[in-house]
């Protein structure tokens, strides 16, 4: 078996080798609980970011080859924000979704998601709040000491310099970083950015060039937010009839509601539609422990994209509470972004998901899942209020 990997990343300003790393700790962690081989390979094809692995499972090898389809810089130019701008980014985004009403359609899904969105907006609030305060006290006490045209300044000083102090904390509260994601995502009533757009058609490029190579299987993961570019990717060529029959979609901890549920997301609804009637062998994967995403939602269900005769991904629990063990589950506990992260790292109770062999074991997707029907708890009530085009 020889894979080719096209792995898409969500909302990560970090260079792609993070995730090279990650899969070699993790990986190598994963064989060693589940008893088969992992080693690093060289590339043959060295374009882009990527990596090369080989597995022997029950004496079979398997070789894979990885890539990173790189959209980091993106992220980078929208996250290069001042405070103000970002708590303009605030406004708009909240109005974006309240006001669309996708907020309320967004609940009756999962309430885990949501709050996550709702968290920034809270949190960056309450930081305006505290600075307001202190700049209120510090002007108060200076107007007391000397005279209140002293204290305004005084007063607004102490406000900046108390929000400046937030902002550098940021690293460990991640308000700033949360509230950049859902604004890129938000912006333009969920229309694709223009610099989005031509990067999904270069990414589409790259899977068409791939997929003639001669690989067993060309497999296309995204992760959160690139889990919905990935969808755009691979519906493009299906319409252009350019989608080779070696590629599958691993879509990882999805949140394609927080876009397909916005007024003008019109190209992503298309996009759903046009994938799940292209029949092509997809498996969305995640799991009610990580609130980061929208557990077990089918995402062109839930967003009023089935095509006729019916169509989409198999809707598969990654399970937690079953393949992470106690120890392990308490270890996570409050770590969101790391649970969100999970479905990319090593269960010390594996179950069918093992990221590993999926990207670099001897079964296509299609063949490791194959006996496998939908977790019992898939939600595929149709809940947006927009269709597709």
């Amino acid at each position: 078996m020889r894979r080719r990997v096209l792995y898409i990343p969500g909302y990560d300003p970090m260079p792609p080798r993070r995730y090279r790393e990650l899969f070699r700790r993790e990986g190598a962690a994963q064989a060693a609980i589940s008893g088969y081989a992992l080693a690093p390979l060289k590339r043959r094809d060295e374009t882009g970011f990527g990596w090369g692995a080989m597995t022997v499972t029950e004496g079979e090898r398997a070789e894979a080859e990885f890539e990173v389809l790189v959209w980091s810089d993106i992220v980078a130019g929208s996250m290069g924000r001042s405070i103000a701008a970002t708590y303009g980014q605030l406004v708009r985004t909240a109005w974006a979704y309240i006001g669309s009403g996708a907020l309320w359609r967004l609940m009756r899904l999962r309430r885990g998601p949501v709050l996550a969105a709702l968290y920034p907006i809270v949190v960056l609030l309450a930081q305006a709040l505290s600075a307001v305060l202190a700049g209120a006290v510090a002007g108060w006490l200076t107007a007391g000491l000397a005279s209140w045209w002293l204290g305004l300044p005084v007063a607004a000083a102490v406000a900046v310099l108390v929000l400046r102090q937030w902002r550098r904390l940021d690293g460990r509260i991640f308000a700033y970083y949360l509230m950049h994601d859902y604004a890129f995502t938000a912006q333009n009533g969920g229309a694709y950015p223009p610099a989005l757009d031509e990067r999904i058609a270069e990414f589409s490029g790259r899977v068409a060039e791939v997929s003639a190579q001669g690989w067993d299987e060309v497999l296309v993961i995204g992760h959160s937010s690139g889990a919905y570019i990935a969808v755009s990717v691979l519906a493009g060529l299906a319409r252009e009839g350019r989608l080779a029959a070696n590629v599958s979609l691993l879509t990882l901890g999805h949140v394609v509601p927080m876009a397909s549920f916005l007024p003008r997301a019109d190209a992503l609804r298309r996009d759903l539609h046009n994938l799940a009637a292209a029949g092509m062998p997809w498996v969305d994967v995640t799991a009610p422990g990580d609130a980061c995403s929208f557990a077990l939602c089918d995402p062109v269900a839930v967003s009023r994209c089935v095509p006729e005769g019916g169509g989409g991904p198999l809707v598969i629990s990654a399970a937690f509470t079953h393949t992470l063990s106690p120890e392990k589950q308490r270890a996570l506990r409050g770590r969101w972004f790391r649970l969100h992260f999970q479905y990319l790292c090593a269960f010390d109770r594996p179950g069918l998901h093992d990221y590993f062999q999926i990207t670099a074991g001897p079964q296509r997707l299609a063949e490791r899942f194959a006996t496998r029907g939908h977790s019992p708890g898939r939600i595929a009530r149709p809940a947006n209020r927009w269709s597709h085009p």
